[in-house]
């Protein structure tokens, strides 16, 4: 583990670190100066290095600019904050909907990512709750995909982290979601989807194999409106996509979804249609002290206009 930063967080977010390696201190370095190392280390242009250097952007332990010339040292720690672009501002408001010493629960608008990852990282709920509770220990104890909206679970402080997170990891938490997708009038509600979800590396979808299920999804119809209906969904099973390919396998794909039944070309930043899915309402037994726990999203899904 690295020594504390010496840097203060920025957006929310902790100060990245590196370290040089060590080394046999009767061989010679490996690199001439500790800019050398840098730009081999993080594979960026060497321009793009010393420009982080003439901004004083790498630090030591001590919080002191590096130069760059500085000779190369084996067993140093440099501290910096990444490079960020610039994102736009997703639409809505990350809302509390509770706080207390172990927990804080938000209701996430669509198309905000849970973690800062990629090319999302300001514009997260991470993010946006750490800045908006002025708490960097801050931490989602789950995740949402970027398109749903709902309740959303963080931890306040490092030391609660693991024993929240159980409630999703031991299925203790019971997840109800809302969605809107077509009527099919030859199938009947409710019904339970079973099928074996797979969700490999570097694919969009989620793949129904031909093995035991591995993945359950309980669905009822709540509400007709002419070929739409609003539907509750409530999985035991935490498979990534699960829903989404559940209502597909059905043949009736939830309303604004870009990846089922085909991937849409929708670019990252296109806000006008959000997927018709929200985590409505979140309940389990507290993992401190056993009392229960329920949190209800205020959030409406639209009805299509036609």
């Amino acid at each position: 583990m690295p020594p504390r930063s010496p840097l203060p967080p920025r957006h929310g977010l902790q100060a990245a670190w590196v370290r040089t390696p060590d080394r046999d201190p009767s061989a010679p370095a490996p690199w001439a100066s500790m800019r050398d190392w840098l730009v081999d280390k993080l594979a960026p242009s060497p321009e793009d290095v010393d420009d982080m250097l003439a901004r004083g952007v790498f630090v030591d332990e001590a919080g002191r600019p590096l130069t760059g010339a500085e000779g190369y040292r084996p067993h140093t720690f440099v501290w910096f904050h990444r490079e960020l672009r610039e994102e736009a501002e997703v639409p809505g408001e990350l809302t509390l909907l509770h706080l207390d010493d172990r927990i804080a629960v938000f209701d996430k608008p669509h198309f905000l990512s849970t973690i800062p990852r990629g090319r999302h990282v300001l514009q997260s709920a991470v993010v946006k709750a750490r800045r908006q509770l002025d708490n960097p220990e801050l931490s989602a104890a789950h995740r949402l995909d970027r398109g749903t909206a709902g309740v959303l679970l963080m931890t306040t402080a490092k030391r609660w982290r693991a024993a929240y997170h159980g409630v999703f990891s031991d299925r203790s938490a019971v997840k109800t979601y809302r969605a809107i997708a077509p009527v099919d009038p030859g199938l009947s509600f409710p019904r339970r989807v079973e099928s074996h979800l797979v969700k490999r590396v570097g694919t969009l979808q989620a793949e129904t194999l031909d093995l035991p299920p591995n993945a359950v999804t309980d669905i009822a119809l709540l509400e007709v409106r002419g070929a739409w209906g609003l539907y509750e969904i409530r999985p035991t099973t935490g498979r990534t996509h699960q829903i989404r390919a559940h209502f597909n396998e059905l043949g009736i794909p939830l309303l604004g979804d870009p990846l089922y039944p085909s991937v849409l070309p929708v670019d990252i930043d296109d806000f006008t249609t959000p997927l018709r899915l929200l985590a409505h309402r979140l309940e389990f037994p507290d993992p401190v002290d056993a009392a229960p726990r329920c949190f209800v999203s205020s959030r409406q899904l639209d009805w299509p206009s036609g």
